[in-house]
């Protein structure tokens, strides 16, 4: 089915595979939490760490489904759905399993693929404000969906007066955002956090990236108590290689124009490919 019409032409979609999905294919998915996801940002038909996003579906579904769909099937769905939509476009490939929720299925059951396309974002411009909140996500390796705490950190951190929300795990560190990935910069290196975490396709391009220019990067246990010594720190996700943020429960960071620039620098070295 088609989500929207702009000046007569197909402009987003959402599709079972490679072919609109019909009411009765999405309608038990509806209240269904039991599949996984990646996002990304098309630009010209074209996306920045196409094989990160396939490697984090099919590894998350050998992990999940105990199987995995043919990279070449993917690939095909999420050309076929790009072809019917501009350019620039958001796009979400969810991987579920037709046995439905709360059911042990066996590997004879193969996954399935549902891709939707929505509006180009670019995320917020940011600095941010980020309040520090006790949560550690189930599954954490693992981009899943139904995760409720997310959004509802979010608002509760919005009604702190605050832009979103950091993690703190139960050992005291940081960890990620709600839907972002953190990285801090101490004036010479990027240090990523060492805790629980999804490994976000944007961070995994951005270093692969800085380590082609030479660029130190370092993985550290950050708590609050370090925050005051750091000279920096972003928020990145499919949106966006780097949003500053300028307050992190009540520590201020320092403006980090050196830093923006360096992983902004290093995703538009990485070379887009089409599926």
């Amino acid at each position: 089915m088609s989500d929207s019409t702009v000046a007569g032409m197909t402009a987003y979609v959402v599709h079972r595979q490679d072919r609109p999905a019909t009411a009765a294919e999405l309608t038990p998915l509806a209240f269904a939490g039991y599949a996984h996801f990646t996002a990304m940002q098309v630009r010209d038909g074209r996306v920045r760490g196409l094989d990160l996003h396939l490697e984090r579906l099919r590894s998350a579904s050998v992990e999940l489904f105990g199987r995995a769909l043919p990279d070449e099937r993917v690939r095909t769905a999420l050309r076929t759905a790009i072809a019917a939509g501009p350019a620039d476009l958001s796009l979400t490939a969810t991987v579920y399993s037709p046995a439905g929720e709360f059911v042990v299925a066996g590997e004879d059951v193969e996954p399935d693929l549902l891709v939707r396309t929505a509006v180009a974002a670019a995320g917020p411009a940011g600095p941010l404000t980020l309040a520090v909140v006790e949560h550690e996500r189930d599954l954490p390796s693992i981009k899943h969906v139904g995760e409720v705490g997310k959004t509802y950190l979010l608002r509760q951190a919005a009604a702190r007066g605050f832009d979103d929300a950091a993690f703190l795990d139960r050992r005291g560190r940081l960890s990620e955002g709600t839907i972002w990935n953190l990285a801090f910069w101490d004036g010479a290196e990027v240090i990523w956090p060492d805790a629980a975490l999804l490994t976000g396709t944007t961070m995994g391009v951005v270093r692969r990236q800085l380590d082609r220019l030479g660029v130190g990067q370092r993985v550290q246990q950050i708590t609050p108590a370090d925050l005051p010594a750091l000279a920096g720190a972003v928020v990145m996700n499919s949106w966006t290689p780097g949003v500053p943020v300028h307050r992190i429960g009540s520590t201020s960071l320092p403006a980090a124009p050196v830093f923006l620039d360096l992983l902004h620098r290093a995703w538009r070295a990485e070379s887009p490919a089409a599926p």
